[in-house]
């Protein structure tokens, strides 16, 4: 933004601010120039530019005598965050009051989805207070996020088309700065400016993505999309590349060795990165001592350090369909900090002495030093308790041959799978919610094209890893919560439902015969009940969809209010340091207690909480949309042909239908329903034929035929048969 626009949007808002806060009492512009002490000509002029530009908004009134008066009728002054929606409509979530504000199309002025917007309120005579429709007046802030579009070349200059349905403008490139980027090429920009006489923004070209619709340019796209980066700078390697793999004496000497004691992983097949492992131990007195042991990153990736702001900055590691973009470089994360097999680590470790009803004796924290002596993928484990046998086949193996595992690894696995069955149920009967959703994956060939779509459910070897897991992070978190004075502290936080979805959701689900109780003390209850009676039926995944969006978002913070979902007062993530920032910042403060140390101020603590909790939203937005763009690259080849389908959304424009064989959800437009004119009845989630009466109902079964599937627009069409 020129020094000029910034002197303007400085002026404009004091000038706000002025009849804002006397909104009874005219001024001309010599008296505005003389309350903000401007003096100079120019000023001057900016000062009546402003007046005039306020004034044709509506915002004050120009009198007789050349003044002007605050319009008192019904506009105020915000500011917040302007949110583009699809229909070419805004909204701004207000900064004050967290409201929302819709905004006309023809009122959106030149905001970018993401800025933060300073915005006329006009209560609208159909409506209360409590819903104001708005015009923006000017940016605050631009978002500075990168996108993504298709360039398209012309004689003298260029323009990008972004595919997102929320950037509603092309974007202009002159001719100078369009290099040797090909017409037709998907890119990355960012916005450098808007002129007033220009009706697009100017863009600067950062780099080509290649053609798009191909699976490396569409990946790459999703991560410029959400400024997820994928490549590390070069300091950053270079640290990582420098620290050394082998352990030493002295720091071995500093940890509890644990190296003599039974030790394995289960991970995905597909795993690279280990960054938890679990011990068993036999005690005397029908006694159990069982190790969660974390990868010790905090040893490796120490503050002020490149690696350090690299990691903070990036906050998670992302998963897409067809790679993984790590928090950490290589060399730390499959490397020095993964806990491979046969190998010697050090690792950050809770011990915990657990009795047969599964109830924790004794706990104890500390660094340590292990050897993990077998690596399981789930599918092993699964195997193992499903056959109740030592012996896996090559079927089922990680390296393809059968083997036997020795009597006291299957007595381990067995014991921990019991304890695990008996942690669970204590959580469930404490009002923890179980949402075992299906998760969508696909078989990839060499081109990363997907070949096959199949479907994992979580299963007692994943419930396994799942209930150790919990129990080591609540317990971090329960101990550092007790500790007098309080200290600063990471927590994962998760609070209640919003009631308003509660009243939607169980009306929604009454038109299937299912009932929820809203009463807070058996809403927990509830919940669960209506998620088990609804497991294997054609509305399962609306309707875990449905609860879940009526689930507040979890959260990292130094607040703690405790996790409604789990039913845990105390809760933080203290298990995956590898791919989760924050778990790394609870190892440095768990670590500063127990050595009597002080580490962090609350206050950056609460900062990087809020940045970790922001960068996961992100990267889930990635991943959803890698799985999207996948689902329409599978769907190409079925052009034509007809599936049996469940309506998973409605909306005033369109239905939304979710293939019962692959869950690959396209779109039907109400407008291509040629069959009657459909109204859209909120209320039912249902859209209703003006002459037929023809109802189609979230949840309905209905067949469809794929009509288009078009992987660079990422639109699935499809038409009701």
């Amino acid at each position: 933004m020129s020094r000029k626009k910034k002197e303007l949007r400085r002026i404009e808002s004091k000038v706000i601010s002025l009849f804002n806060k006397n909104p009874s009492k005219q001024f001309n512009h010599k008296q505005i120039a003389s309350l903000l002490q401007a003096h100079s000509t120019q000023s001057r002029n900016d000062i009546i530019r402003t007046l005039h530009k306020l004034h044709k908004q509506g915002a004050i009134s120009k009198l007789e005598n050349n003044s002007y008066l605050f319009n008192k009728t019904n506009i105020t002054f915000k500011e917040g965050e302007f949110k583009m929606l699809p229909s070419g409509k805004a909204k701004v979530i207000l900064a004050d009051t967290e409201h929302e504000v819709l905004i006309p199309r023809k009122k959106t002025g030149r905001a970018l989805h993401g800025d933060i917007v300073s915005l006329s309120l006009k209560s609208s005579k159909r409506s209360d207070n409590h819903n104001p429709s708005g015009e923006i007046l000017g940016i605050v802030t631009r978002s500075q996020q990168v996108f993504t579009g298709v360039l398209h070349r012309q004689e003298k200059f260029g323009f990008i088309v972004s595919q997102n349905p929320r950037v509603q403008t092309d974007f202009f490139v002159p001719y100078d700065a369009l290099g040797q980027i090909k017409d037709g090429d998907k890119v990355a920009f960012n916005f450098k400016d808007w002129p007033d006489d220009n009706a697009s923004p100017t863009a600067n070209i950062l780099k080509s993505l290649g053609v798009p619709g191909e699976p490396e340019t569409e990946m790459h796209a999703i991560l410029h999309d959400y400024n997820l980066p994928y490549t590390f700078p070069s300091q950053v390697e270079t640290e990582a590349e420098a620290i050394p793999h082998a352990l030493t004496n002295d720091e071995i000497k500093k940890r509890r060795d644990l190296r003599d004691v039974l030790t394995f992983t289960i991970d995905p097949v597909s795993a690279k990165d280990y960054d938890d492992a679990i011990s068993f131990k036999i005690l005397e007195d029908n006694l159990f001592e069982i190790g969660i042991h974390i990868a010790d990153v905090s040893h490796y990736v120490k503050p002020g350090t490149h690696l350090d702001e690299e990691a903070f900055q990036r906050a998670t590691s992302v998963y897409l369909v067809d790679r993984v973009v790590p928090m950490l470089p290589e060399a730390l994360s499959n490397g020095v900090c993964s806990l491979r097999p046969n190998e010697d680590k050090y690792t950050f470790s809770a011990l915990f002495k657990i009795d047969k009803s599964g109830k924790v004796l004794h706990e104890w924290y500390g660094k340590t030093v292990i050897h993990s002596d077998h690596r399981f993928s789930y599918e092993e484990v699964q195997w193992i308790l499903d056959t109740e046998s030592p012996h896996v086949a090559d079927s089922i193996s990680l390296t393809a041959m059968p083997y036997t595992i020795d009597y006291t690894l299957f007595e381990s696995l067995t014991t921990l799978d019991t304890l695990a069955k008996l942690l669970r149920a204590k959580r469930m009967k404490a009002g923890a919610i179980s949402f075992d959703r299906v998760e969508i994956n696909f078989q990839l060939n060499a081109e990363n094209q997907p070949v096959n779509v199949h479907f994992k459910t979580s299963k007692d070897a994943h419930k396994l890893i799942e209930e150790f897991m919990l129990l080591a992070n609540r317990s971090v978190a329960t101990r550092m919560a007790s500790i007098q004075p309080k200290v600063p502290f990471v927590y994962r936080v998760h609070d209640v439902p919003d009631p308003d979805k509660l009243f939607n959701l169980k009306s929604t689900i009454s038109h299937f015969g299912y009932q929820l109780n809203l009463q807070t003390k058996h809403l927990n209850k509830g919940i669960n009940t209506l998620l088990k009676d609804c497991a294997g039926t054609p509305e399962q995944n609306f309707i875990d969809t449905l609860t879940l969006r009526c689930m507040s978002k979890a959260v990292y913070t130094t607040d703690n209010i405790g996790h409604y979902g789990l039913a845990f007062e105390y809760y933080t993530h203290f298990t995956s340091p590898i791919r989760r920032y924050p778990d790394i910042l609870v190892h440095r403060l768990l670590a500063s207690q127990l050595n009597g140390t002080e580490y962090v101020s609350s206050g950056l603590l609460e900062e990087s909480c809020k940045h970790a909790s922001e960068r996961e939203q992100l990267a889930t937005k990635a991943e959803r949309d890698s799985v999207k763009y996948m689902q329409i690259v599978f769907m190409q080849d079925k052009i034509g042909k007809q599936f049996r389908g469940v309506i998973s959304g409605v909306t005033e424009r369109s239905l939304y239908v979710e293939i019962i064989e692959n869950k690959c959800e396209g779109m039907i437009r109400l407008n291509d329903m040629s069959s009657d004119f459909f109204i859209y009845d909120e209320f039912s989630h249902a859209v209703v034929g003006k002459r037929t009466g023809t109802v189609y109902r979230l949840g309905d079964e209905v067949d469809i035929v794929v009509e288009n599937a078009n992987v660079i627009k990422r639109h699935l069409d499809f038409s009701i048969i």
